[in-house]
């Protein structure tokens, strides 16, 4: 895995916008028209090789696919990261409830469960923002049902990821550029359905992990830095989850080589208030016990940026890296070159400037306009080239 050794490199969390065409292409796939099979592969496989194409016009350094090959129908969307894992997992079938509409549990003394989406303590206590659609406060259209384990998890995407590897291998190559990323889904996020199956959550995670870890295998054996997709480990603190998934994380991830994988933590990061968010400086630890190379996390929106304080504190292991959040998908404002350097100087200041490596605090796709989402990622490569210039004067 790269890293900082004479300037500050440069990345991002995954989600990049789509084409126009292609998420036109993904909304008719996904609603069962009948569409040209090939004629849609060479469309991924294009549109991959422009996105790789642009990231290093843009100045990033450590590019990605930008999750192309997860179907996006729709320019707002906030759910094909984990989604796309419902058709590589076998053993699910549709349900009769959506994301939103399944019922709420509630924790007692000693019993501490996971409630429902709709039942998150921000999305109550914001209700009549959250229903208002002139709020701003939006994930894009919703499925309308959501899947269940009914049998034994198995994973089916081979084809799938077989495919999305060649794509961006060709596009990395034909581009020029030496390493890049590809994002899955942890198993800790990816088992937030409903489980009619096993007989315990700890059980149906578990199986998630051992499922899931013929995805990540198969990229890092492609010679990819494989990035593992996780906002469990924050986000359910909303939901008022008590065990973060690190140690199935660490199972699915056992004995694959620790340098060739980053670990993605986030807030959720939809359009909302985010005031139940659980602190950085409670959670850090549980992070860090992932057994991988390079940590990202949000760090520039407002609900988290005084939060790179932690690391005054917290010691970063020797080889570890992090790449924290320096643009923000959470505003349309596009963040000052200056600023983007003096949030890279910081955490430069605390854990050494070899050890950074810039990114964002999440997706930019399905997140913001595409020509603002590009503004960022020149702003995020402007601001560290100024901020290499200070480090290594």
């Amino acid at each position: 895995m790269r890293q900082s050794r004479d300037e500050i490199l440069t990345s991002h969390a995954g989600s990049l916008p789509r084409p126009e065409e292609l998420i036109d292409a993904n909304r008719a796939r996904e609603s069962g028209m009948a569409i040209d099979e090939s004629r849609f592969q060479d469309q991924i496989r294009a549109s991959v090789s422009e996105v790789v194409r642009l990231q290093k016009q843009a100045g990033v350094s450590i590019p990605g696919d930008g999750e192309y090959g997860k179907s996006m129908g729709h320019k707002v969307n906030y759910r094909a990261w984990w989604s796309y894992s419902f058709q590589r997992l076998g053993g699910l079938e549709l349900g009769t409830a959506g994301l939103y509409d399944m019922p709420a549990h509630r924790s007692r003394p000693g019993e501490v469960v996971l409630t429902s989406f709709a039942d998150r303590r921000d999305r109550l206590k914001f209700a009549t923002a959250y229903a208002d659609p002139d709020s701003g406060i939006t994930t894009g259209p919703r499925a309308a049902l959501w899947p269940v384990c009914v049998s034994k998890l198995t994973y089916t995407g081979h084809a799938a990821i077989q495919s999305d590897i060649a794509n961006f291998k060709a596009a990395l190559q034909a581009a020029g550029v030496e390493e890049g990323f590809m994002t899955s889904i942890a198993p800790g996020s990816a088992s937030r359905i409903a489980n009619r199956y096993y007989k315990t959550d700890e059980e149906f995670l578990y199986a998630c992990a051992d499922a899931m870890r013929e995805e990540y295998k198969a990229i890092v054996d492609a010679g990819l830095i494989l990035q593992l997709d996780d906002p469990a480990i924050a986000e359910n603190w909303d939901m008022v989850n008590p065990e973060p998934s690190v140690e199935a994380l660490n199972h699915a991830i056992r004995g694959l080589p620790e340098d060739r994988i980053r670990f993605h933590l986030c807030w959720g990061s939809w359009h909302g208030p985010h005031t139940t968010d659980i602190a950085m400086r409670d959670i850090v630890d549980v992070m860090l016990a992932v057994k991988c190379r390079a940590y990202s996390f949000e760090a520039a929106n407002v609900r988290h940026e005084h939060e790179w304080r932690v690391w005054q504190d917290v010691k970063l292991a020797d080889g570890k890296l992090i790449l924290p959040g320096i643009v923000s998908h959470a505003t349309n404002v596009v963040e000052h070159p200056e600023l983007v350097a003096e949030r890279i100087v910081r955490f430069a200041t605390l854990v050494g400037k070899e050890r950074v490596i810039a990114s964002t605090d999440c997706g930019l796709g399905g997140r913001v306009h595409s020509q603002i989402a590009w503004a960022k990622l020149e702003a995020l490569a402007q601001g560290a080239a100024l901020a290499t210039r200070q480090l290594w004067r």
